[in-house]
């Protein structure tokens, strides 16, 4: 049978890993054309050869969440090339971790431009297509961090605080008068390069020590929330997933 989801084109930030390239996976596989987005180009061409090997479709496309203008090509390079923008997967994000007293500001702005600012500029370059057509679905990557503070998480958890917040005021002004879907995914801890950004060596060990106590998630276990979501009937509006690991508290 074919699936529902069968012909429509996603666009997918920070696809050259983890969340993004499982999800790109799972996107293509169930008939999605990809627009795989992120700035390791190599990256993405690798992982689009491996989707078309496996018979999907998908276009790498090099572009840095934080910079309007790479957006806004990069949505239009989609577009001309498969005639329509039915997804936004916005899941490019950083979680670099550190106490506020030592001030690492460079991080923190980085992380504002990214996971904040990253989520705003793409979510501006689709809006007018997804209004053009009167269908659309976004799909915002969160965290647990997004309702729960936790110590040397404190930027970062702000930063997804805001993505939390803009998905649900997103999702009541376009739903109705759109009819554009919004969801929030709000994942706990996954095996992920998002531990590797931390420079701090204590936090680092924290956090290696914390993934040898649980069995966490995968990145394919979010990509497959993210399917249910948007395979859900047009009335059907999934607007937020908590996904933990049994084990995390």
């Amino acid at each position: 049978m074919e699936s529902s989801l069968s012909g429509k084109v996603a666009l997918i930030t920070g696809a050259s890993s983890g969340i993004g390239a499982a999800t790109a996976l799972k996107l293509s596989a169930s008939g999605i054309k990809v627009g795989i987005a992120a700035r390791r180009l190599d990256r993405l061409e690798s992982l689009g050869a491996e989707i078309a090997a496996k018979g999907g479709e998908a276009l790498a496309i090099e572009m840095d969440v934080a910079d309007p203008v790479s957006v806004d090509a990069g949505v239009k390079k989609l577009i001309a090339a498969y005639g329509s923008l039915d997804i936004l997967f916005n899941n490019a994000g950083l979680m670099p971790v550190s106490d506020v007293d030592q001030l690492r500001t460079d991080e923190w702005s980085r992380m504002v431009d990214v996971n904040i600012k990253g989520v705003l500029n793409t979510t501006a370059a689709v809006l007018p297509r997804m209004i053009a057509q009167q269908a659309g679905h976004i799909v915002n990557t969160s965290s647990i961090a997004g309702r729960k503070v936790m110590p040397g998480l404190t930027v970062y958890s702000a930063t997804k605080f805001a993505v939390t917040a803009f998905s649900e005021g997103l999702r009541m002004e376009v739903g109705k008068k759109h009819n554009i879907r919004v969801t929030c995914i709000q994942p706990g801890a996954v095996a992920t390069e998002l531990y590797e950004q931390t420079t701090d060596a204590a936090h680092r060990q924290m956090l290696e020590d914390f993934g040898k106590q649980i069995t966490m998630l995968k990145a394919s276990d979010i990509a497959d929330a993210v399917v249910f979501a948007v395979q859900a009937p047009a009335h059907v509006n999934v607007a937020e997933l908590f996904v933990l690991p049994t084990e995390q508290a």
